[in-house]
């Protein structure tokens, strides 16, 4: 989660494992959409001597739809290149890397930026040779990182974009210890009916599996009109042309052959997608097992074929089940609205309108739209005329339960780095959202109750989930510091 090894052969190739899809109008830049796809999941930051990078051999992709078609119109294409300085160390660094042309620095990764417009396959050429920041090893070793290394990493490209490409800190919170245990969900697990195993289960409130740890970054900063179909700044939400689609893959070659030479390879053939995220939590707790490595393969214009995984979704299926008869009380469950629904026909018309073809004006609000037409794709929809909360004293502001606390300029339109998707995502499968597409169905009072037990925030250094968000691009924090880790 959000996308951290959620399918079983992805899993084990983690350099093309996209880990999370953030899409989002930049709040200090208005009139520019920020777009950012993690790679590489659940790095401790103290993992050397051969630290964490992209591949080379790895194609990686954020592809834009701003047809509605569910295909790409827009593709930012990110290649990688690793030169090896001192083929006679074991070691990452030989001294303090103060700059990114340090030659104490012996594994130096670089990439170029393309942009391709299809259906023509037209290539810009936005950068070569562009540098990506090392990881951060230490107070010895990478000295003066936030502003000497990761900052200076930051690149000016074509017009008016910016473009990172390296580590960061993880800024998705996720209690994935209490979910993995057949849904023991804090602070709530006293309400969990244990399997009739007897097990006795202490109140505690939730932890963050993914503090401390970092991810790698690919995140672009592009002035709105160069996303949309007629070049224009789109002003009325209402509209479904004012909506854009995102994704992230990563592909690889499709012929991989093992030379003689021990550690020599060579790669050749077509790109063949490997993974791909759009959606956060889809491919980890929406599609069956069976089927992970064949979505992560496939293209979201051919979603449909997935539509009932998304109408009637196993976990809204077992949240009245496992919260059935909560200990040493009469009640007949936490969920007995949605055990009625579950024991009908469900078909959750509102999951597939909020992941599938976005959410048409007027459902939610009048100027609220995440629409982008009748094509099923699960993609992340942002809409680029609603304005973004600004920032507050260079910090992002704004409720992390995005439209479920009132606030329009959060998920499901877009994403953010603070919105809690998992909370979002759970208490709409639980129901919350049921009632705009059947008003005689009315959510249990349980659904409000639904969280992880954390928080973010950019302010409060105390708070679970904050990873020290800046207000600023890329947003996300700057990673966190191997000789520091806990």
């Amino acid at each position: 989660m959000s996308s951290h090894r959620e399918a079983p052969e992805i899993s084990k190739d983690p350099v093309a494992d996209s880990t999370d899809l953030y899409a989002f109008i930049s709040p200090d830049a208005p009139s520019t959409v920020t777009l950012i796809a993690n790679y590489v999941p659940l790095q401790p930051p103290d993992g050397g001597p051969n630290f964490f990078e992209f591949g080379d051999d790895v194609l990686y992709e954020i592809l834009i739809d701003n047809d509605g078609d569910g295909q790409a119109e827009i593709s930012y294409q990110f290649r990688f290149k690793t030169t090896i300085n001192d083929a006679n160390t074991f070691l990452y660094n030989t001294g303090p890397i103060n700059s990114l042309n340090s030659p104490n620095w012996n594994r130096v990764q670089t990439y170029s930026l393309q942009r391709v417009d299809y259906p023509g396959g037209h290539v810009t050429n936005l950068g070569n040779n562009l540098p990506c920041p090392p990881c951060n090893i230490g107070p010895l070793s990478t000295p003066n990182y936030a502003s000497g290394l990761a900052a200076a990493a930051i690149q000016s490209v074509g017009t008016g974009i910016q473009v990172f490409a390296g580590q960061r800190a993880e800024g998705f919170y996720v209690d994935l210890g209490s979910i993995f245990d057949l849904g023991n969900l804090r602070p709530l697990q006293q309400l969990h009916n244990t399997f009739m195993t007897g097990a006795v289960l202490t109140s505690m409130a939730g932890i963050n599996a993914t503090a401390g740890l970092n991810v790698h970054t690919l995140a672009l900063q592009v002035p709105i009109n160069q996303l949309t179909a007629n070049g224009s700044t789109p002003s009325n939400p209402a509209l479904a042309s004012s909506c854009i689609g995102v994704w992230t893959t990563a592909s690889r070659r499709k012929v991989k052959i093992h030379e003689g030479t021990p550690g020599n390879t060579v790669t050749t053939g077509p790109y063949v997608q490997v993974s791909r995220l759009g959606n956060p939590l889809i491919n980890e707790v929406v599609i069956p097992m069976a089927k992970k490595d064949y979505w992560n393969a496939e293209a979201p214009a051919k979603d449909s074929q997935f539509a009932s995984h998304y109408s009637n979704p196993e976990l809204g299926q077992l949240l009245p089940i496992l919260y059935t008869n909560p200990p040493n009380t009469p009640v007949a469950g936490m969920f007995p609205n949605l055990a009625t629904y579950n024991a009908g026909s469900p078909n959750r018309a509102d999951l597939v309108a909020i992941l599938l073809t976005g959410i048409p004006a007027g459902v939610v609000a009048p100027n609220y739209s995440t629409f982008t037409g009748a094509t099923q794709a699960d993609l992340l929809r942002l809409n680029l005329a609603i304005p973004p909360v600004p920032n507050a004293a260079g910090h992002l502001v704004g409720n992390n339960l995005g439209i479920l606390g009132g606030d329009v300029a959060g998920f499901p339109n877009g994403r953010r780095v603070f919105d809690d998707v998992v909370t979002i995502e759970i208490q709409c499968i639980a129901g919350a959202t049921l009632p705009l597409v059947d008003p005689a169905y009315t959510a249990d009072g349980a659904v409000s109750a639904i969280t992880q037990g954390l928080t973010s925030s950019a302010t409060d250094t105390t708070a679970k989930g904050t990873e020290n968000y800046l207000g600023q691009f890329p947003y996300l924090g700057v990673a966190n510091q191997g000789y520091a880790a806990a």
